[in-house]
């Protein structure tokens, strides 16, 4: 089911996918777009109640100007579970939809976050791992740094519509406006995960030539109750490229949260 669900701001409108039943599952997507996640949320929503945004700005949704950082974003999420009445809700993020979510942890006063995942999460700054400047390759390049089958994954953008390479465009002009200065981090998000003591699971491509496993591995010492997990031959986006060993990694993490009725 899709439904456009307005968040406390009234020019802010989200274009908001929702399946399945039980624990609130949030999935957030990276600079791909949503299809970079819809395997993933499809899976998950067999046994929990996924809902799956569209950020404003990509695929044709319309952001306003005030929403112009990460931490923007962050926020009106954190307004829709609070106006959802959500609880013990799970936050799955991939790329800068796993920025997105840590940046929800840290804000969460109302402790309506009880669980965290992040795929290949950028956000962080890791001074001996600096994150690949995507905006400087060209499309060879970027398959090399985001897949370790770059050939398999590569797409020559002059085969593709018109149509579709505008709203590639588009989506990339959203994240330079929301990512792009200081480029893909937030300077003091590092020291403040501390605070975020949540079970935090952060899965990793090992192929990952973006943000490499070395800088996961900095991210999940920072939080309070994190830890990596590498899923072998898989790049930047492992829920795509190696889906079987990423969802069996989250469905174990998800059975060690429990089921949030039980401990009512």
């Amino acid at each position: 089911m899709t439904t456009n669900a307005s968040a406390m701001y009234a020019d802010l409108s989200l274009s908001l996918s929702e399946a399945g039943a039980g624990r609130p599952v949030l999935v957030l997507h990276g600079g791909g777009g949503p299809a970079t996640v819809a395997g993933l949320a499809q899976h998950i929503s067999r046994t929990a109640h996924t809902l799956t945004p569209v950020h404003p700005g990509w695929d044709g949704t319309g952001r306003p100007a005030w929403l112009a950082g990460i931490d923007d974003l962050a926020v009106a999420y954190l307004h829709l579970l609070r106006d959802r009445r959500l609880r013990d809700v799970l936050v799955v993020g991939s790329s800068l939809g796993g920025w997105i979510a840590a940046e929800m942890a840290v804000r969460d006063s109302a402790g309506s976050i009880t669980g965290l995942v992040l795929v290949d999460a950028v956000g962080v700054q890791v001074e001996t791992e600096p994150i690949t400047d995507f905006f400087a390759l060209d499309a060879r390049g970027v398959a090399e740094h985001s897949w370790h089958d770059p050939d398999r994954y590569y797409v020559d953008p002059a085969g593709l519509p018109a149509e579709e390479l505008a709203r590639r465009q588009a989506n990339m002009a959203t994240m330079r406006i929301l990512a792009g200065d200081p480029y893909m981090h937030d300077r003091t998000l590092l020291r403040r995960l501390g605070q975020v003591q949540v079970p935090s699971l952060l899965l990793w491509g090992e192929s990952d030539r973006i943000v490499t496993p070395a800088y996961g591995a900095a991210y999940a010492d920072a939080f309070g109750d994190g830890r990596l997990e590498v899923v072998p031959k898989a790049g930047h986006l492992p829920q795509i490229e190696q889906p079987e060993a990423t969802f069996a990694l989250i469905d174990a993490y998800m059975r060690e949260l429990g089921d949030p009725s039980d401990q009512q």
